[in-house]
């Protein structure tokens, strides 16, 4: 049972009414978001026509502003557009849908001014719009509005997608707009991909800056927008009418060599029962270039082998794909497929390739995630001098997952860290450097031969020796 100073409604209910209210006063002082909220219950319980006013003066106060929002006030924004969604959908719906969905629009409206006064580095204010464009999806569906209606509403929000708000819009708007409303919205389109650009005259061209051919001016980049609005949104029309060649057709020829483009082709063609047609877009791509090949390409090529029978060629692309990149999904795909007993075999020769991969942090980041620690103990000790400590993503859940059967290996590649630190004076990982280093003094306890390199005591002595200089470091190894 919770103590009763555990905040939990039952407990706060035993307040009691007006000591709540005292403090819910007390708690809102100085802190406008707790306010709002506050008003919009109170709004609420008065009459849930009031809560749209509410919402709706809230909406108009936020696209006036022209503050810049930094990092110390981005919560506060955060918070005042969430419970503004919350509103809409959860009071303004309940009562009034249509008075729902004209304030839900006008949310997403905002989002292109509050993007050009805001960073949004961590991608939480646009998680919140792309949310609100879901609800939109929904009280579009429950209010049945005409596709006519719909089409025209959605052709100038995604006129005006700057910051990519209405990415989803098509795609949860498909069932409500239907065949009709797809058709009028495709219509619109491909009428504003004929109509010519403006072109303002030479003395009214802006430069916005400066490339390898020359100026830029915003005409050539709002140009450039247009043209990728109408591609985008007659692809996603496309796929929402499951019109794999429309799709097709939005892409240019130089495009078609790319890996991702051919291989959203080559996955329409094939879910459309195309695997022909697949097999010669996803082909469309030069291999030559083997560091460039992502791994989806090879996916869908290696599905459209076997949709067209090709398994034993399926195969050998699957191990090619592994000595490529040693991608433990190939690797596991292959073994799958292999007769009893072979699988073991096979598995063992391609932990032996992995040591002698020329990229020894791409080698130990596939053995550690098999795993086969064994194996990545051995190339950690062999090639122990190809280890840059910079790529402590690899090296650090490496040693972690080293420690406890292989200590001299961890050792190592703590000591990789630790040194390039120092080395190159990155202050900001002395604290690491410094962790790692009280790591090392506890694993070697466990380490009965250091074999060629050099016990825990002499190392210590040798990096003191050599960056005796850096006291911040060595401040927080005491």
């Amino acid at each position: 049972m919770p103590s009763k100073k555990t905040l939990t409604s039952t407990n706060l209910e035993a307040l009691g009414a007006q000591r709540l209210a005292e403090l819910l006063i007390e708690v809102s002082t100085g802190n406008a978001a707790v306010k709002r909220r506050l008003r919009l219950e109170l709004a609420a319980a008065q009459n849930p026509g009031e809560v749209a006013k509410e919402v709706r003066k809230r909406l108009t106060t936020i696209a006036r502003s022209r503050t810049f929002i930094d990092w110390q006030n981005r919560r506060t924004l955060i918070e005042d557009l969430e419970a503004q969604r919350r509103a809409i959908v959860k009071q303004v719906a309940n009562a009034d849908l249509t008075e729902a969905l004209e304030l839900m629009w006008r949310f997403m409206a905002l989002a292109n001014s509050i993007f050009e006064r805001c960073d949004d580095s961590s991608g939480t204010v646009i998680s919140i719009f792309r949310a609100a464009c879901r609800n939109l999806a929904e009280i579009v569906q429950v209010a049945k509005v005409a596709p006519e209606v719909l089409a025209e509403r959605a052709f100038n929000a995604l006129y005006e997608n700057d910051y990519g708000q209405y990415d989803e819009l098509i795609g949860v708007l498909s069932p409500a707009l239907g065949p009709t409303g797809l058709e009028l919205l495709k219509e619109r389109f491909l009428e504003l991909s004929k109509a010519p650009p403006e072109r303002p005259k030479d003395r009214d061209r802006n430069v916005i800056g400066w490339g390898t051919s020359g100026p830029l001016y915003a005409g050539e980049i709002a140009g450039r927008r247009r043209e990728s609005t109408i591609r985008l949104a007659l692809q996603e029309i496309a796929d929402a009418q499951g019109d794999v060649d429309a799709f097709i057709a939005q892409q240019s020829e130089k495009a078609r060599t790319v890996p991702r483009v051919a291989s959203e082709i080559a996955r329409r063609l094939l879910e459309a029962g195309r695997a022909k047609e697949a097999w010669s877009a996803i082909n469309a791509v030069n291999e030559s270039r083997p560091g460039w090949i992502p791994f989806e390409w090879e996916e869908i090529r290696l599905n459209v082998m076997e949709a067209l029978g090709n398994k034993d060629e399926a195969q050998c692309f699957r191990w090619q794909c592994f000595e490529r990149t040693l991608n433990s999904a190939h690797l596991r795909a292959y073994l799958k497929r292999l007769p009893d007993f072979d699988d073991l075999e096979t598995e063992e020769r391609a932990m032996s390739y992995a040591l002698r991969f020329p990229n020894v942090h791409q080698a130990l980041a596939f053995l550690v995630s098999w795993p086969a620690l064994d194996k990545a103990a051995a190339i950690v000790i062999e090639r122990f001098a190809e280890l840059d400590g910079d790529h402590y993503e690899i090296l650090s859940p490496a040693a972690d997952a080293l420690a406890a059967k292989h200590p001299l290996a961890a050792i190592l590649l703590l000591r990789a860290m630790i040194e390039f630190a120092l080395k190159e004076n990155r202050v900001k990982r002395y604290r690491h450097a410094a962790r790692h280093l009280a790591e090392c003094a506890s694993l070697a306890v466990a380490v009965g031969d250091f074999g060629n390199f050099e016990p825990h005591k002499r190392y210590s002595t040798r990096l003191k020796a050599e960056y005796g200089r850096k006291t911040s470091f060595w401040a927080l190894t005491s």
